[in-house]
């Protein structure tokens, strides 16, 4: 038997090869060029996964395991030529998270004469069956998922009740640092000589791969590569966080900076979207400085703050995927229907907020979770830009993106594409970039103004956002508020919003923005 270890699931520790010992089982790894090119993906994202790969494969090989390490065109070329060395062979995989590619990774060993069984995916804190358990009918409620996950685990509990008496500390982690603010240098692992051969060869293979895409394939601009690799970076990685930046985290998780492209963020998200780490061992570890570290002194809102975010939103991503697709990846309540501006391959604008988040992606193939949803989601909610373009791009531009998790993320909670549990359109106007970073003092838009030359995009979309889908929103309990502004706008106003968004529109579209 073979197990068959896809490119996120890069562990022995859990799954098919969890306590099995060398030559009891084959391990098959596939890198398939044509699936790489299936988007315009950024050279760190494939140089991650291939690197990872390599890496799992040799440190299996000098455990002893026999590994079938297959490079070609596609998945079908590649279980050819393990057929063609192992007739019959029965395969096992772990559940991919992408909707539907266990079914079709299935057929693809079928047709080749083997079996394939696809067994539960472990690589989670949660099961499809304890969602079942705890969760009433759509919209569903992250609390309540988080909340029974708390429970479930005994995370951050005091017997039956939430530790410190409160289950959520979100409201003491919005504070903003002020711009002189120096966060700890993030860690950065030096490429050894198999990254560097893979990096190498991503340059070769997909540089101007493509040259036919609109966008043009030199869309990013890579920096030196410093992502973890191997299991043993990911583990240092951990400690790093949980040893230098944890403790601040909490306060200052929705802050942005535009010299500060880290802050006190994790990091981690790429090696827990590979297999590299698990996310129980990372909550676990983060619960353990805040108790048991004396010389890290971790305020309980800070490991709160994380643990929800691990434990809590990457859980409730992967299950509203599951019970949500196929709807959710086409969905599009709002019947938003723009084209995605050029400057988010390209970073060309004068907004010095968007420019900074975009050039971070194109050098970096990341932002944090703040700049995804309120600079780069909310731009392209209130422009009206068609959520699966947004998608589309979230999932070609980062390192950690994975169709499971951009999907509920960008469509669901970025656009408001289909309603599975946001309960509203997170839409927001320069106050909040203006209070929460320290982009606008740079700027050369004005935030508070909403019509006008100079006026900031952000403003005016909002205002022209509520105003043209008022039919749909109006009735939304939770924007009340929101509209009784509205109403407070004359005729004259309005228009001006109106005819100022158009501008935009145009800018944005020749690039002028």
């Amino acid at each position: 038997m073979t197990v068959w270890m896809l490119g996120d699931q890069l562990t022995r520790d859990h799954g098919p090869l969890a306590g099995t010992e060398p030559g009891e089982e084959r391990v098959l790894l596939i890198e398939a060029r044509a699936f790489a090119r299936r988007r315009a993906y950024h050279p760190h994202k494939l140089a991650l996964v291939f690197a990872a790969m390599r890496h799992v494969r040799d440190e299996l090989r000098e455990a002893g395991y026999e590994v079938d390490y297959r490079q070609a065109e596609t998945f079908g070329e590649a279980l050819d030529e393990h057929f063609e060395a192992h007739p019959g062979d029965d395969l096992v995989v772990m559940e991919p998270a992408s909707h539907g590619a266990g079914d079709r990774l299935d057929s693809l060993v079928a047709e080749r004469g083997g079996t394939l069984d696809v067994v539960d995916n472990d690589l989670f804190l949660t099961s499809p069956e304890q969602w079942a358990d705890w969760m009433d009918d759509p919209p569903y409620r992250q609390e309540t998922f988080y909340r029974q996950v708390r429970r479930e685990t005994g995370y951050l509990m005091d017997g039956d009740e939430p530790l410190g008496g409160e289950w959520n500390y979100d409201d003491r982690n919005r504070e903003f640092p002020g711009g002189d603010y120096e966060p700890p240098d993030p860690p950065r692992y030096e490429p050894d000589g198999t990254t560097r051969e893979v990096l190498d060869w991503v340059t070769r293979e997909f540089d101007g791969s493509y040259d036919t895409d609109p966008k043009g394939g030199s869309w990013a601009a890579p920096g030196a590569f410093g992502w973890p690799v191997t299991r043993g970076q990911a583990l240092d990685a951990l400690e790093r966080f949980c040893e230098e930046r944890l403790a601040d985290f909490g306060p200052y998780q929705d802050a942005m900076l535009d010299e500060e492209w880290a802050m006190n963020h994790a990091l981690l998200s790429a090696a827990l979207n590979l297999g590299l780490l698990h996310p129980a061992e990372v909550v676990e570890r983060a619960i353990e400085t805040y108790r048991h570290d004396d010389a890290v002194a971790v305020p309980l809102s800070s490991v709160e703050g994380f643990v929800r975010q691990v434990a809590g939103w990457r859980e409730f991503m992967r299950h509203t995927y599951r019970e949500a697709m196929p709807d959710l990846a086409a969905a599009s309540q709002l019947d938003a229907t723009a084209d995605l501006p050029a400057l988010y391959w390209t970073g060309d604008t004068d907004m010095a907020c968007l420019a900074d988040v975009v050039d971070g992606v194109r050098e970096r193939g990341y932002s944090h979770h703040i700049e995804r949803l309120m600079v780069l989601a909310n731009f392209a909610l209130c422009y009206g830009v068609e959520p699966q373009q947004l998608n589309e791009w979230f999932h070609a531009a980062y390192v950690d993106a994975y169709h499971w998790v951009t999907t509920p993320n960008v469509v669901e909670m970025g656009m408001y594409g289909h309603g599975v549990f946001a309960t509203k359109p997170y839409a927001a106007s320069a106050n909040y970039i203006d209070g929460m970073s320290d982009y606008c003092a740079d700027c050369p838009y004005d935030e508070s103004a909403a019509t006008g030359d100079d006026a900031c995009p952000f403003n005016t979309l909002y205002w022209e956002f509520l105003g043209r889908n008022e039919d749909q929103l109006r009735s939304n309990h939770r924007m009340g508020l929101v509209y009784s502004h509205w109403d407070d706008k004359d005729p004259d106003e309005r228009a001006a919003i109106r005819e100022r968004a158009a501008e935009l529109r145009e800018l944005a579209e020749s690039g002028d923005l």
